[in-house]
């Protein structure tokens, strides 16, 4: 016989809150790479041909710029967040489970910054 209570046995289960905000924001960012991808395969079609030059004058266009970057925060948080879902749902170790999402995050971030970096230093002329 236990003498705990049903919210203490359940305590430690269940819903933490996170996995409805967590799935909102898998679907805005996967509804915004819609456009977004739309938008870059369209101004890739349109840079066939071009020379070294013409690329970084696209790049270097405030609005493409802008939107380049809006396109790798929105593909770096997208795949954080699917990667996240996969490791939590078929890495069953919990330390490899919290070492797996934190490796997954600290990249998609690392590599998110080093694209925006990337795009910011060229619509600057650096």
């Amino acid at each position: 016989m236990s003498y705990r209570s049903p919210l203490a046995r359940a305590r430690g289960l269940g819903s933490a809150r996170e996995g409805a905000g967590h799935w909102w924001a898998q679907r805005l960012t996967a509804v915004a790479l819609v456009p977004l991808c739309l938008w870059f395969a369209t101004g890739l079609v349109g840079l066939v041909g071009a020379d070294h030059a013409a690329v970084k004058a696209w790049v270097g266009m405030p609005i493409n710029a802008a939107l380049l970057v809006v396109l790798i925060v929105a593909v770096f948080h997208h795949a954080q967040l699917g990667l996240q879902v996969v490791i939590e749902d078929y890495v069953h170790s919990e330390g490899l489970k919290i070492a797996g999402i934190m490796i997954g995050k600290f990249a998609a971030i690392l590599l998110g910054l080093a694209g925006v970096f990337a795009v910011l230093k060229i619509s600057f002329g650096g």
